[in-house]
């Protein structure tokens, strides 16, 4: 469609970005380590690591994947931890190594967790000890042959370091027991790895960056292929955007949200890299008094959420006495963002709460909103640079403006396609290089992008795709469950929870018994917040279930 986005920028915002100039994520860890060496880089638990640091431990775990480990060039080593000092250490010496990074969120289930080490074929798995006992379930039957254990603390200065550790194991018993064959110690490893320089890499901008996993209709999780110059592009779309408010060598951002996520890997981790930003990092968002104690009084420039981490903050005693005297810039995704929450956020904060969309499989920014913008409008915002959208119908057809349709998107930022699944790469991704989303939305006459509704039966919860035949095929496994459906339905706390209905030949199966097995089968956030047992589900013609139905009834009692 013809671009009429264009009309709409803020002045000193380009149409394109110059595709010439775009480098390698190493290229751009360089880059900013070289001007901002002395800067901190990354701050946890009272302890900062200047870029400098950054560079040094970065270059002696890439060391340690070479000369310890043996690795080359393209293979795949897991991360598997939360936003800790640790995280970017690993992440950039993989990159810089040469090799894929396979991010995976801590909180999987052992199932969960072996399926994707097992799909990724990660040879190497570095793990917060809090989930050690996840992982020793999950490796048999994968490529892992190694796998490097780090504690809370680790990179904390001494005495600081013992105290957290001992803390966390022995006092709040945070840490599971468990058995893991020939683990190693990060610790000791970034000492030996310091003690022999890396080999430096010809990163191509072709070259695989991450293998990002995100659910699919089937819910089996499946790795978009980011490379080089995927992410790479998406970071330069994301700075030429946002340039202008920008005061490079002065940055500090709020990193809540967790970096193995792909909306804080590219917005906070990477973006911001560009201008020697110091990222907060925020371990434990959920403990809201200690998360606005962290930040109360650093004077950050920038903070990115989902709608209800911003809803939380807004709820909690003591967040108006945060100091908001130098943000700057505020960006909401991974879910819808509400107005009456944005509404608040701007006036306590003075700073707009601006809502922006992405996917996993664009790195993820497709539209932001202006940084001009004086007030929430309720649309995910504009095409950024180079990027172009259009909505089309059933049939593929290009609909006019203001029109419904399914949003397609095509960009620099597009994945090469789904890693070992060029069937499920093809019913999304055209020859073309137009991705379908599978979200419904309309394009008004200026521009502005706004979600109207799904295709898919996604259940967004907190930002984190939940996907019902996931739900559904851990609670068929109980014995004696016939037929089940999962479906989200509201909620004031995370946007949606998932709530299943099942048919049951088994009288003596209880709703804590289903809660049960799905703990232990199922990530926190995908476990269903209401089980109903039913005599029968609403079904089509050919005897599928009518999750729609299901749906929208739940939704009406709710």
């Amino acid at each position: 469609m013809e671009k009429v986005w264009l009309q709409s920028y803020p002045p000193g915002v380009a149409a394109e970005i110059d595709l010439d100039r775009v480098t390698t994520l190493v290229d751009l860890f360089d880059g900013a380590v070289d001007r901002y060496r002395g800067r901190p880089a990354y701050t946890n638990l009272g302890h900062s690591l200047t870029y400098d640091d950054l560079d040094r431990l970065s270059a002696a775990f890439a060391s340690v994947l070479q000369h310890r480990f043996g690795l080359t060039k393209g293979e795949r080593v897991a991360i598997m931890m939360p936003n800790v000092l640790q995280y970017p250490v690993v992440l950039f010496g993989v990159l810089r190594a040469g090799m894929t990074v396979v991010n995976v969120n801590p909180l999987y289930t052992a199932r969960e967790l072996h399926h994707q080490l097992a799909d990724s074929g990660a040879t190497v798995i570095v793990v917060l000890a809090n989930f050690a006992s996840v992982v020793e379930r999950a490796i048999e039957g994968t490529d892992v042959r190694r796998v490097v254990v780090t504690q809370l603390g680790d990179l904390l200065p001494a005495p600081k370091r013992q105290l957290v550790n001992f803390v966390v194991r022995h006092v709040k018993k945070m840490v599971p027991p468990y058995a893991l064959a020939g683990e190693l110690d990060l610790r000791a490893l970034l000492a030996e790895g310091g003690k022999r320089a890396f080999t430096p890499v010809a990163v191509a901008l072709d070259d695989v960056a991450f293998l990002q996993y995100t659910g699919g209709t089937t819910g089996r999780a499946k790795g978009a292929i980011l490379t080089h110059r995927n992410m790479g592009a998406n970071v330069r779309q994301a700075t030429q955007w946002i340039e202008q408010a920008m005061h490079p060598g002065e940055e500090r951002i709020v990193t809540a949200l967790p970096l193995y996520h792909i909306f804080a890997l590219t917005a906070n981790c990477l973006t911001y890299l560009h201008y020697g930003a110091e990222n907060l990092l925020i371990t434990n968002p959920r403990d809201i008094p200690r998360f606005i104690k962290e930040i109360a009084d650093v004077g950050f420039t920038a903070i990115t959420g989902v709608n209800t981490l911003f809803n939380a903050l807004l709820n909690a005693p003591g967040f108006d006495r945060v100091d908001f005297s130098q943000l700057r810039l505020t960006l909401g995704g991974g879910m819808a963002v509400q107005r009456p929450v944005a509404e608040r956020w701007q006036a306590l904060t003075g700073c707009p709460l601006l809502e922006a969309y992405g996917l996993t499989e664009t790195c993820p920014a497709v539209t932001i909103n202006p940084l001009n913008l004086e007030s929430y409008n309720g649309s995910i915002g504009l095409p950024i640079p180079s990027t172009e959208v259009c909505v089309r119908d059933a049939e593929g057809r290009e609909l006019p403006v203001g029109e419904r349709g399914e949003l397609c998107i095509r960009g620099p930022q597009v994945m090469q396609g789904y890693w070992r699944r060029p069937e499920e790469t093809a019913s999304v991704l055209g020859a073309d290089g137009w991705l379908r989303t599978g979200d419904v939305a309309t394009i008004d006459e200026k521009g502005f992008v706004y979600i109207v509704d799904r295709m898919k039966d996604m259940i967004d919860v907190s930002g984190f795709n939940v996907y019902p035949n996931e739900i559904e095929e851990v609670v068929a496994q109980l014995e004696g469950v016939r037929e089940v459906a999962a479906v989200g339905v509201p909620s004031a706390h995370s946007g949606e929870v998932v709530k299943v209905f099942l048919v049951c030949d088994e009288p003596g199966l209880t709703v804590e018994a289903v809660l049960r097995h799905c703990r232990e089968n199922l990530t926190r956030y995908k476990v269903p917040k209401h089980v109903e047992f039913r005599e029968e589900l609403p079904k089509t013609n050919v005897g599928k279930i009518l999750r729609r139905a299901l749906r929208e009834e739940a939704r009406a009692g709710n």
